[in-house]
């Protein structure tokens, strides 16, 4: 078992602060490591606190390990002499098996997905993760509702599936979770023409439900500047952590001429030129996030 990585903080000590600051800290699904410096850069070039992540699905997509994250993580933070606050975060996993080899890989926050549960298996498979990782030092996330991918919403995405308020205040207080990713609209995935809404209203009643509580939104990548907005200014501190990592990624892609997905390996064997015009690409979008969150100049050390 490896110490966290350097520097890192968890969700526990980053997120309050953006909920009683009114912004929300951007959470950055670098994806390939090649794309974890160019969003790290923006964050110091903003002076923002950030998160990196990477989910279960997209170890598996672009041939990774844990290790191998945390060490690019690391690395990066190191070379760029990182001041800022920042975490290293497990997204939406499934298996303990895996939320324990990024534990101990030094991973600062981990989440686990159990919202296809019932809500009494969801809330079980929830507080054995977080007595152990609270063991470690190491923050918890947890979803309640069904968060689905927008080539689904019509089908499968609506308030039916969306996180119930009077639910929301029982998880977090039986599950001993860190912060809680809610369903109120959004999706995975690129939004259809007609884009997303959010359920502000649903919002905020699981605010007042789950108290302190840091809440947060998946699915951020295309939300309308005014929709983020809203939902980060509500009374009470809004949404805190906001995931972003659809419009990283085809912000690389687009940047290199419409290459299509790859491997994390693929990438580095790219023309550096190629590669170097994607990866500026990622840092601008990246750039853009912070500012639609409010986080520029929120870093404290």
């Amino acid at each position: 078992m490896r110490d966290k990585v350097r520097g890192g903080v968890t969700l526990a000590e980053l997120l309050p602060d953006a909920q009683r600051g009114g912004y929300a800290v951007p959470a950055f699904s670098a994806r390939y490591l090649a794309c974890v410096r160019p969003v790290v850069e923006a964050a110091v070039a903003e002076r923002s606190p950030f998160v990196v992540e990477i989910s279960q699905r997209e170890l598996a997509w672009f041939d990774l390990t844990p290790e191998a994250f945390r060490d690019e993580v690391e690395r990066v933070v190191t070379d760029l002499r990182v001041d800022l606050p920042f975490g290293l975060h497990l997204d939406h996993t499934w298996t303990s098996e895996l939320i324990t080899a990024a534990m101990d890989a030094g991973f600062t926050s981990v989440m686990i997905d159990a919202s296809a549960e019932p809500l009494e298996e969801n809330i079980a498979r929830t507080r054995d993760v977080a007595r152990e990782a609270h063991r470690r030092g190491v923050s918890v996330e947890a979803e309640l509702g069904r968060l689905t991918t927008t080539d689904r919403m019509e089908t499968e995405g609506g308030p039916e599936s969306y996180t119930d308020p009077d639910e929301a205040g029982r998880f977090v207080a039986e599950s001993g979770c860190d912060a809680l990713a809610v369903s109120v609209g959004t999706a995975h995935g690129v939004y259809p023409a007609a884009g997303p809404t959010i359920d502000f209203d649903r919002l905020a009643a699981i605010r007042a439900a789950v108290a302190a509580t840091p809440i947060v939104l998946h699915g951020g990548s295309g939300l309308p500047a005014d929709l983020v907005a809203r939902a980060v200014g509500m009374p009470g501190g809004g949404i805190s952590k906001m995931n972003i990592a659809t419009d990283l990624e085809q912000a690389l892609l687009a940047g290199m001429s419409g290459l299509e997905r790859m491997t994390s390996a693929e990438l580095d064997a790219l023309d550096a030129d190629l590669r170097a015009r994607g990866l500026a690409a990622v840092r601008d979008v990246a750039v853009d996030k912070i500012h639609l969150l409010h986080a520029a100049g929120r870093a404290r050390r």
